[in-house]
């Protein structure tokens, strides 16, 4: 399938690092007030698409019982929203963001966000779309968002501060840029699958 439309269907790492680098450019939000959740909410209901992400704190010791997600990530085709879940004086935009069945929520091993965010609040989602899922079905065998957007459009993504801790708060500028790159991404690998009609395989 890929084939036919000039795209390969994996990248090494010697092609990877090649690549240029690209980082998200546009404005950033945090959202922990009321008038950001306004702001947030007025950008998002505008949208058919939203990249989606989440970041948890990584487990340091051996036996160390696992984190709940800290922040979760929203990338419009304008901004990037970063909801640091301590922060969010309310969780309902987010609760109604993820059951709205018309705006798609695009991602990467969604089902695994999706369960631990629900052990932060309840919420039955619709609308999500697993881009690794997608990319999996058209057969590749590498679906993480770096390899992809290798792929797919041509630039590498730095790893950056995966690892950090992010239930430190506030957030570093550098765990910032991280956080919105990848929500932004996976917005942009979405609308890259659906310009080459790949999206049937979803």
């Amino acid at each position: 399938m890929l084939a036919t439309k000039g795209i390969a269907e994996t990248i090494t790492p010697e092609e990877l690092a090649e690549l240029p680098i690209r980082r998200y450019a546009g404005p950033v939000h945090l959202v922990t007030s009321h008038r950001e959740l306004e702001s947030a909410a007025a950008d998002l209901h505008r949208e058919t698409v939203v990249g989606f992400d989440t970041e948890t704190p990584p487990i340091f010791r051996k036996g160390q019982a696992a984190h709940l997600p800290t922040l979760v990530q929203m990338a419009t085709g304008r901004a990037v929203y970063l909801f640091p879940l301590r922060h969010v004086p309310d969780t309902a935009l987010l609760r109604a963001t993820l059951e709205n069945p018309r705006l798609i929520k695009a991602g990467l091993a969604l089902a695994h966000d999706l369960k631990e965010l629900r052990r932060v609040f309840e919420f039955q989602e619709h609308g999500a779309l697993d881009l690794g899922v997608v990319a999996h079905r058209i057969g590749l065998k590498k679906t993480g968002l770096r390899n992809l957007a290798g792929i797919f459009l041509r630039y590498r993504v730095p790893k950056g501060p995966r690892t950090s801790n992010w239930g430190r708060y506030p957030l570093t500028p550098q765990q910032i840029l991280y956080a919105a790159t990848d929500a932004w991404v996976c917005r942009e690998l979405y609308l890259r699958f659906d310009r080459l009609g790949l999206l049937a395989a979803a």
